[in-house]
């Protein structure tokens, strides 16, 4: 019984670890460019840097890569809510927020 749930652990795990990602391709007028433009909020950051859209997206110059996890299995008694605070999905009771639900599979969707 405890190896069969190590193994499901080690699959959810390995499983949140390969993010949905987007790469832009580069272009002979990107050479030599300072800042690029986030596809999402229309932002600039300095070529090398590395940061976090709107929509939860972990992004450099050349592309973004979903975090967030959607839950897809719960208990029916319960709902899932998203927190962009925390760039996460929250599942709880329907008629207890205090009370949270167990999640027994999740996906990564790419939004674009």
């Amino acid at each position: 019984k405890k190896l069969l749930t190590v193994t499901i652990l080690l699959s959810a795990l390995l499983a949140l670890s390969h993010a949905v990602c987007y790469r832009k391709p580069m272009t002979p007028s990107m050479e030599g460019m300072t800042h690029c433009q986030d596809d999402v909020d229309k932002t600039w950051h300095p070529v090398g840097s590395k940061w976090r859209n709107s929509q939860c997206d972990d992004c450099d110059c050349g592309g973004c890569c979903s975090t967030v996890a959607t839950p897809v299995e719960f208990p029916a008694e319960c709902v899932s809510v998203f927190n962009q605070e925390k760039c996460k999905y929250d599942v709880h009771r329907r008629d207890d927020p205090s009370v949270t639900c167990p999640i027994f599979a999740s996906v990564l969707i790419n939004m674009k």
